[in-house]
């Protein structure tokens, strides 16, 4: 099977389930990021108070909450850890840096957007022996096909963190002034996108929603979905892009282009989503489960937002949320192999996943765990559960991060009225096909 090596730079642009949203970490130079992975990997030693474990994240938000919980496993087992904190726009260039210089931290986040290139070269921990020893971690407490994110020829390499669907938000204030009923779970594309339309101020003040060309799971991965379309098929052969049924999809973002129901992608470039709905600028947009920690400990959303499931499509009636989930991997050649092993198991743990969502951290991916992150927040978050009844992983490929990056390129496109989303669809799935004939050599 060909290998991907692990080339700086390739990853800078990478797009992130459960971190496409979450750039809200300070920004500092990659060259910084890298070096603090590198101090963040010497940070772990051997001392006379026992093992420190350096262990790296993206999302400051979900810190707190991890510390909470890494706290117990310490107070537990003796071992240490120290949390390092990279923002996603640098967190896998600087990844790149460690693994290349042989200092990755003990202890990390995998993405399905990165782990075949990690396990493909041999980059981190084989757990598959641990996991089948483990009386904590029983594979089927788990959804099986975030396992399949994380195994690489018959061999396990991270345990599930957590599991994350798709809702809609929007702004109670706004709807109010508009005279508008809030959405509801009967709504479809249509019903948003007319609502939309009496929501968005002609003096571009206001916009009725926000969707940024990168944010495919969050956005019209759903919908393409929904009208029975599909991005990748089962054997990651061909893109659907093309199809016709994703193309009909598509167009409803067309529409949101053309209307300016939504900001520019100059606008969009340069403030994230919840920046934009958190300023009064936009009265909806999708968030993911992961972003509930930014909006329980922000006083706008706290004031005016509350969130929904996602619209159903008018034609097939299907509403469907991309889901992915991020796992815990360690280093392969970590110094403390047994330590790691040992905090890994202990995250995925049910006692872990249970604090997880009761802290609002974010959805477990433990079975039944998640009930109590609904009660995390005020807000309408058994959406985000309900959700969970008709879910498709997130599409991935061992070349995801290539084939989005372009697809990312061709839909802002779109939205520079450089192409049109049907020219747009049948160019992505042209360069998907020969990046993915490519995998198959």
């Amino acid at each position: 099977m060909k290998k991907y090596a692990l080339t700086l730079g390739l990853s800078i642009m990478a797009l992130a389930a459960c971190g496409k949203q979450a750039e809200q970490a300070d920004s500092k130079p990659d060259s910084q990021q890298a070096e603090e992975t590198t101090m963040a990997a010497e940070d772990s030693q051997t001392s006379d108070s026992g093992t420190t474990l350096s262990v790296q994240i993206w999302d400051p938000n979900q810190e707190p909450g991890i510390q909470e919980i890494m706290d117990d496993f310490t107070k537990e087992t003796g071992i240490k850890t120290k949390i390092s904190v990279v923002r996603w726009a640098d967190y896998w260039t600087a990844m790149e840096a460690a693994a290349q210089g042989g200092q990755l931290p003990d202890v990390f986040w995998m993405h399905s957007n990165e782990s075949e290139r990690y396990m493909s070269n041999d980059m981190l921990l084989d757990l598959t022996d641990q996991i089948k020893n483990s009386e904590v971690i029983q594979t089927e407490n788990y959804p099986e096909d975030i396992w399949g994110l994380y195994s690489y020829e018959g061999k396990n390499y991270a345990v599930p963190k957590d599991i994350d669907t798709i809702a809609l938000w929007y702004n109670k204030k706004m709807f109010d002034e508009a005279g508008l009923d809030y959405p509801t779970v009967d709504w479809t594309w249509d019903d948003l996108t007319d609502a939309a339309r009496k929501l968005k101020k002609e003096d571009g003040s206001q916009y009725g929603l926000c969707l940024k060309p990168d944010n495919d799971q969050a956005g019209y991965y759903n919908m393409i979905l929904d009208r029975g379309g599909y991005i990748l098929n089962d054997d990651k052969t061909k893109s659907g892009y093309d199809d016709p049924k994703s193309i009909e999809a598509m167009k409803y973002v067309e529409t949101w282009i053309k209307e300016g129901l939504i900001p520019s992608a100059e606008t969009m470039a340069e403030n994230s989503e919840d920046v934009l709905f958190q300023s009064g600028k936009s009265a909806m947009c999708f968030q993911g489960s992961w972003m509930i920690a930014a909006h329980k400990n922000n006083e706008f959303s706290l004031a005016n937002a509350d969130c929904v499931e996602l619209p159903k499509d008018k034609v097939t009636g299907r509403r469907v949320s991309i889901y992915n989930g991020l796992g815990w991997a360690a280093a392969k050649n970590t110094e403390h192999p047994e330590e790691a092993w040992k905090l890994i198991e202990y995250l995925g743990s049910e006692k872990a996943q249970r604090k997880q969502a009761s802290l609002g951290v974010t959805m477990s991916a433990y079975k039944g765990t998640s009930d109590e992150w609904a009660k995390s927040a005020p807000f309408n978050l058994q959406a985000y559960l309900n959700m969970m009844d008709d879910m498709e992983i997130l599409p991935y490929s061992r070349s995801t991060i290539a084939w989005e990056d372009v697809n990312t390129q061709l839909v802002t496109k779109v939205y520079t009225g450089e192409l049109t989303m049907e020219e747009a669809c049948k160019q992505m799935a042209a360069q998907m096909n020969e990046k993915l004939a490519e995998e198959h050599k």
